[in-house]
């Protein structure tokens, strides 16, 4: 089972093998991976730091605890009608994702992200809108 807040499902959507140092890409892969490879996989969702803050790199404002990441974690979480504390397999978070998200929302809920303009969560979305699951990351 993983452990992981909101906003880091539709990280997840978009994840192609960046992040903010190789101990965080190698975290985020094998998370990213054992879902797709696994999507009976059990997640829990929490309020606050989860597994992938884990490796957040501690240089300086620790981002994984700024009330804008709070909020977007409690905004993509009431977007699938999800709620923290929830424990539920990955694929049921997929087919909430294919029910209740756009491609278009990520520019809305995650408007203060800095990734956001790399336009990888909107393909990840359309991916998961036309059945492909999470891609592959090599």
């Amino acid at each position: 089972m993983f452990k992981l807040r909101g906003h880091h499902l539709f990280c997840l959507m978009g994840y192609r093998g960046m992040g903010y140092s190789k101990e965080y890409v190698e975290n985020m892969t094998k998370i990213h991976q054992t879902l797709r490879a696994h999507p009976n996989t059990l997640v829990e969702l929490v309020l606050g730091p989860d597994q992938l803050c884990e490796k957040y790199p501690n240089s300086g404002d620790y981002h994984c605890q700024d009330v804008n990441i709070f909020e977007r974690d409690a905004t993509i979480l009431r977007k699938v009608n999800l709620e923290t504390g929830q424990r539920l397999p990955w694929k049921e978070i997929e087919n909430r994702i294919k029910k209740y998200v756009l491609p278009s929302d990520i520019q809305t809920v995650c408007k203060t992200c800095s990734w956001r303009t790399y336009g990888v969560c909107e393909e990840g979305i359309e991916d998961m809108l036309s059945g492909n699951g999470l891609r592959k990351v090599d």
